[in-house]
């Protein structure tokens, strides 16, 4: 059997509720990694995915790569992520319990990897539970052991714009790649996965509900869905 924690970046949009909605009929529970300006921009959306019980870690502020900029600005990144993320559990009335973060780009500081790692372990930040993710390279490149939240699939649906020549059919052929040039093999037998896809507008208006139809897809292939745990 094959399971998998889903993951949503770049909250908070104008399609999720629609997302959120959807979830919650097929009993997924995900973690929103969520931007904080698309939060600013998308306020109430994002107090939809919160009242209904959906979880939302730190993506920082403004999308930058880390490695672009120091430790400080990195820190600023988070901490003004924070704030908002804060304000925005406290708007709704949730406690909010887990704070999970994630890189932008899975760009990890470079290097300053090291400095932000120390900084996210002494903050409080919360590692997702991934011993169930056993590929070598998951260790070897020190995952196993980063505060961060990284991923083993990425749907790329992200890449589906005007002009780009990717379609969804990219998505498709990538979901049954037995030989992806990173990332695990997405239907294999006792695959775990931690799943990544994206919150955007922009691939709405494109693939309307291409996230029902991709998610709609790994369900009707056997895949499982994780509730998040954490460490």
């Amino acid at each position: 059997m094959n399971t998998a924690l889903l993951t949503i970046d770049d909250f908070s949009s104008k399609n999720t509720p629609a997302i959120v909605d959807y979830l919650k009929e097929k009993g997924i529970k995900v973690i929103f990694f969520a931007e904080g300006q698309r939060v600013e921009q998308n306020y109430e959306e994002a107090k939809y995915a919160i009242k209904n019980g959906m979880i939302v870690g730190n993506h920082s502020y403004s999308h930058p790569a880390f490695s672009s900029i120091s430790v400080e600005e990195g820190i600023a990144e988070i901490e003004k992520c924070e704030e908002i993320l804060n304000k925005l559990y406290a708007d709704c009335g949730v406690e909010r319990v887990w704070r999970p973060f994630r890189f932008p780009y899975g760009d990890k500081g470079g290097a300053n990897k090291e400095a932000l790692q120390k900084y996210l372990k002494e903050n409080g930040f919360h590692k997702v539970d991934d011993t169930h993710i056993t590929y070598s390279w998951w260790k070897e490149n020190g995952l196993n052991t980063d505060i961060d939240t990284f991923w083993t699939f990425d749907f790329e649906e992200y890449v589906i714009r005007k002009g780009s020549g990717f379609t969804k059919e990219f998505v498709w052929n990538k979901m049954h790649d037995t030989n992806p040039k990173s990332g695990a093999v997405l239907f294999a037998e006792n695959n775990r996965h931690i799943i990544l896809m994206h919150a955007h507008d922009e691939t709405e208006e494109l693939v309307p509900e291409y996230y029902k139809q991709f998610i709609d897809h790994l369900l009707e292939n056997g895949l499982v869905f994780d509730e998040p745990k954490f460490l």
